[in-house]
């Protein structure tokens, strides 16, 4: 359980592998398809994530970068499969890192929800899924898989950052392993619990070994939707913090302050339900719904260690200095206008991708 102290914003925060975060402000993982096809850094995407991390966001995590060329998920992709990709990646740590914050690197595969005609191949699952038209991966391939996943990290550390974060969020293919809706094998990688998780124990436990104690570790987890079932994820969530190999732990959860959707106490928030964790050395970080200063402090305070910002961030990518300035700070209200878009330091494909959310931008 976190212990309810006030938290400043502008608090330095220290991991279990040493790294220091400056402030308690993450940019979440952000998809904004600005990427080359062929997964190497866009000046787009170095423009918009270097301009985070001089609005002074503590942390500033990339989108989500697939560590199969078949776990692409959407264009504009960036990738960490190839060597041929670590130019662009040391180009981004050297420009993050040249403000203080620390660079984080979000690695993921689509699984099942990679489309058929973005990667040219049929798409994989631990199943075969009709509704994605999706194959069951072998166990060799799904060796593969958590082998990838532990060389985009070398990668990673090759290229600068000073962390990954293991995306077991979101539907993308280590949460179908988790899912028993969706998670039908009966080898060592579905059944129980503890089978549909050992993947991503695994990819973790690679991760530690290959790049040491002193690379930051974190893990992306939601509770609801795509087969997740809150009890579940919260087990999950507990043994990745007993596992002594993470320092962080990021919540997804939609809106930190929502009640669940489907679970016999509703009386407490999911925020509340993750609280009830022992952390020990762990950080726990949440995202959702927390859109200006009031939310911030009002997560920090419940027990939160730092806020994972997203809209806001597109909005104000000084968001962090904001907020340090005025605990009250209230975001620019929506829709906004392209032009402040531009100023923010999004490119076209990033607006014309934003023109999909509902009310983000005028007409």
């Amino acid at each position: 359980m976190k212990e309810n102290n006030l938290v400043q914003t502008n608090e330095v925060l220290h991991f279990a592998s040493g790294k220091t975060m400056k402030n308690r402000f993450m940019l979440a993982p952000l998809t904004n398809k600005q990427s080359h096809d062929n997964g190497t850094l866009s000046k787009e995407e170095l423009k918009w994530l270097r301009m985070r991390a001089k609005g002074q966001f503590g942390l500033v995590m990339t989108c989500a970068v697939n560590v199969q060329a078949n776990g692409k998920a959407w264009p504009g992709e960036l990738g960490i499969y190839s060597d041929n990709q670590l130019l662009g990646h040391r180009k981004l740590t050297e420009n993050i890192k040249a403000y203080g914050s620390l660079a984080v690197i979000q690695l993921f595969h689509g699984g099942m929800r990679s489309p058929k005609e973005l990667i040219d191949e049929q798409p994989i699952c631990p199943s075969d899924n009709e509704e994605f038209k999706a194959r069951a991966l072998s166990l060799n391939e799904i060796y593969q898989v958590r082998d990838d996943f532990i060389s985009a990290a070398v990668r990673a550390k090759k290229s600068g950052y000073d962390g990954v974060e293991v995306h077991g969020a979101h539907g993308y293919l280590l949460a179908q392993f988790l899912s028993s809706e969706i998670n039908h094998r009966n080898d060592k990688y579905g059944g129980s619990l503890e089978n549909r998780a050992r993947l991503i124990f695994e990819i973790v436990e690679g991760i530690y070994e290959a790049c040491g104690s002193d690379f930051a570790i974190g893990v992306r987890l939601s509770p609801e939707r795509y087969g997740m079932v809150l009890d579940e994820v919260k087990l999950v969530a507990q043994w990745l913090i007993d596992s002594n190999k993470i320092d962080f732990l990021d919540l997804s959860l939609w809106d930190v302050f929502k009640k669940p959707e489907k679970h016999s106490d509703t009386k407490k928030s999911l925020l509340e339900h993750f609280l009830e964790l022992e952390y020990k050395k762990v950080k726990l970080t949440v995202a959702g719904k927390i859109n200006g200063g009031k939310e911030v402090h009002e997560v920090l305070n419940a027990g939160a260690d730092f806020v994972a910002i997203g809209r806001s961030g597109i909005i104000h990518h000084d968001f962090p200095v904001r907020v340090m300035n005025n605990d009250s700070f209230v975001p620019e209200q929506l829709p906004v206008s392209i032009s402040h878009l531009k100023n923010e330091g999004l490119g076209p494909k990033f607006i014309e991708m934003m023109k999909s959310w509902p009310d983000f931008i005028k007409k």
